[in-house]
């Protein structure tokens, strides 16, 4: 397979690098197949919109954006190496109900082939519930008398209800055309296609398999029944065929436990590394760039994307320092995760470097103002080696060179977002390490060379399942919702810290001071100040049961009833 071209009726004013086949004649081109394409007329597995847009609309000097242009059909070919978005394919037949008036429903006959369709017709109010996905869909409905269920593949549903918005596979004309749905109908059945959008690691999911919800925030933004919990196992159910691929679940998840599978966090990194010396103008793809004519100043680069939504703090520092520059992102709407990060982002770069990281552009005027505005910020490019490294490390890490050895202060995060700080009331911590096992990112560990409990406040996310798993009383909280901009953010600090416990008996160290203490305080009590059992308290597993049974032997007479005495 070749790997690039670029096809055009029109003739370029400059020559591309010779790895790209130009070509006019769709004759030549379509006898080859190609990774990347500039156009739709030429199949490529990516067609690359930004290109003729940099091309149309950047004033690089002519050798710039030779070179230039060749890197953009890179970045498309880092993407789709690493792309994890495997396609699948879901058998759709005829069988359609529409939810309509009877006037719309004669709307509908007059505009479909006779026959096309295996159709249905109930009104809206007697439509009670609509479960599974495109192909596989199960109405329930109700006359006034009885429940009935319908099993279609596909609904045309006329000023749908929410209930219609959440499955794939329901269409409504009022909210494009009626040819439109038609056409939308007529190429599902012959051919319906969709994509893996979602990559998860239930190993750092802060929602599966805990005692307590602490965290479902992919489900709380996820518009449609994609994610769904299932609350008996704490678990999570995807369904990637009613995956809109927007992302909003990636750049809300707070662990990193979720990526997005057309362009996940490493293949980012890979792609940030083309912007050195250039200002990413990030552009989802709903933007719908072919006809935006703009000026682009020199060094402004565009970076596609496909989902709007999925782009966190820890994706947009990386642009951020492997650039040197600000970002300036282009999209007439901003998700929740992606709000907070740009919030959190701007919050630092004001305080570090007296501008903003990220500048925000919703429609074409912001986007000639933020364009001239945008520029390079002195000292803020920043290279590190991302690859096996989570979320939160990497967010922490590139924070770190950020504060260096200043201390910034602190910024707020958001109402999606979570940074937070544990304190210890050391004097109520026996160290029993609950709070270590409840942490699945490895912000709580113990040191074993100073019997101490210890936080990386940087890369905690706040999730609270520590605080809900210490058994003490007035002891772990968590400071929520901030990040401190000084050096001590980003090292282990000291929560708590004891001695360890020599065995009585044979003097081997089995547990914390404090623990062994606290247990012998609240049994001595209850073995009525028997010596030889408080001695059991104060032993380890091993010396435990042998004084037990070594005061039995010595002392049977007194575990006999008072028959069995001779």
């Amino acid at each position: 397979m070749q790997e690039f071209v670029y096809f055009s009726d029109k003739e370029l004013d400059f020559p591309l690098n010779e790895s790209i086949l130009v070509t006019s004649e769709l004759s030549t081109a379509s006898t080859s197949e190609f990774i990347v394409s500039n156009s739709k007329n030429v199949h490529g597995e990516i067609i690359a919109d930004e290109i003729d847009f940099y091309i149309t609309n950047s004033q690089d000097s002519m050798a710039n954006k030779i070179k230039n242009v060749e890197k953009l059909y890179e970045i498309n070919a880092i993407r789709f190496d690493m792309a994890q978005d495997i396609e699948y394919t879901q058998e759709v037949s005829n069988e359609v109900l529409l939810v309509s008036t009877k006037e719309q429903k004669e709307d509908f006959l007059k505009a479909m082939v006779p026959d096309e369709f295996s159709l249905l017709r109930v009104s809206t109010e007697v439509v009670k519930s609509v479960s599974g996905h495109i192909g596989n869909l199960t109405v329930v409905v109700n006359d006034g008398v009885k429940n009935a269920t319908l099993n279609v593949s596909q609904i045309v549903w006329y000023d749908q209800t929410e209930m219609a918005t959440k499955q794939s596979g329901s269409f409504d004309p009022n909210e494009s055309s009626l040819d439109d749905v038609l056409a939308t109908l007529r190429l599902n059945i012959s051919n319906y296609e969709y994509k893996k959008f979602t990559v998860y690691d239930s190993n750092i999911c802060q929602y599966h398999e805990r005692r307590e919800e602490i965290c479902s925030k992919c489900v709380e933004v996820c518009p449609t029944v994609a994610i769904v919990k299932i609350d008996e196992l704490k678990h999570l159910e995807f369904s990637q065929i009613d995956c809109h691929g927007c992302g909003g679940c990636i750049s809300v998840c707070p662990s990193g436990a979720l990526d997005y599978a057309p362009q996940n966090r490493e293949s980012t990194y890979h792609i940030a590394d083309y912007y050195k010396g250039h200002t990413p103008l990030i552009i989802p793809q709903k933007m719908n760039i072919k006809n935006l004519s703009i000026e682009l100043k020199e060094n402004v680069l565009p970076l596609a994307i496909e989902g709007e939504k999925f782009l966190h703090e820890g994706t947009f520092l990386t642009l951020l320092q492997e650039s040197g520059s600000q970002v300036i992102f282009y999209s007439d709407f901003l998700a929740k995760g992606v709000k907070d990060s740009i919030l959190i982002l701007n919050q630092v770069y004001q305080k570090k470097y007296s501008m903003d990281a990220i500048i925000v552009a919703m429609d074409e005027e912001e986007l000639v103002n933020a364009l001239e505005q945008v520029s390079f910020i002195e000292n803020s490019r920043f290279k590190m080696n991302e690859l096996s490294t989570r979320k939160r490390e990497v967010f922490s890490n590139r924070l770190k060179y950020i504060v260096g050895d200043d201390d910034l202060g602190e910024v707020q995060t958001g109402e999606h977002i979570h940074y937070a700080k544990v304190n210890v009331n050391e004097a109520n911590c026996t160290l029993c390490l609950a709070c270590v096992g409840a942490c699945n990112v490895d912000a709580l560990v113990a040191n074993v060379d100073d019997n101490s409990l210890r936080i990386n406040p940087s890369i905690c996310t706040a999730c609270g399942y520590c605080e809900v798993s210490c058994p003490e009383a007035d002891c772990l909280t968590i400071e929520k919702d901030v990040i401190k901009l000084n050096s001590s953010w980003f090292t282990e600090e000291v929560l708590a810290t004891d001695t360890l416990f020599a065995c009585v008996e044979c003097g081997k160290e089995f547990a914390t001071t404090k623990a062994v203490e606290k247990i012998a305080s609240m049994m001595a009590p209850i073995f009525n100040h028997d010596p030889i059992k408080e001695r059991t308290l104060y032993c380890c597993e091993t010396c435990k049961p042998k004084i037990m049974m070594k005061s039995y032997m010595e002392n049977k007479d007194l575990y006999k009833t008072p028959g069995e005495v001779q």
